[in-house]
């Protein structure tokens, strides 16, 4: 598809962005945990894998939807939902710069995901 709506683009970067932080910040944990003195090793490698797997298939799922392939849409769109409610707890601990951060970011995701030119590029009848 090489006349994609910018809206696809944009969908696909934000969740793009998004994996690529996941991952990033999982094998940082993976590294602290071997290189640090965690208080629990096993929570730590089940932290560390869990942001690396959910990145890797955040990023699967920007693939999809930059190919504008159906199924990509769904986790695309609970993604943005459950970054929401983590960002505004963020926001409440007085973490206000990632909190707004991912706010922006979400519903950047959502706006884009949930746009009419993006229905209509993945909606191919």
């Amino acid at each position: 598809m090489l006349n994609r709506p910018v809206t696809l683009v944009v969908a696909a970067v934000v969740l793009a962005v998004e994996g690529v932080t996941a991952v990033v910040l999982g094998a940082y944990a993976a590294v602290e945990t071997v290189i640090g003195k965690p208080a629990d090793v096993s929570s730590s490698i089940a932290v560390s894998a869990f942001g690396i797997v959910i990145g890797a298939a955040l990023v699967w799922v920007a693939w999809g939807v930059l190919g504008a392939a159906r199924w990509s849409r769904a986790p695309g769109v609970v993604t943005q939902i459950f970054a929401l409610p983590v960002a505004v707890s963020l926001v409440q601990s007085g973490q206000s710069v990632p909190g707004v951060l991912i706010i922006v970011v979400a519903l950047a995701g959502l706006v884009a995901l949930l746009a009419p030119a993006t229905t209509r590029a993945m909606i191919k009848d």
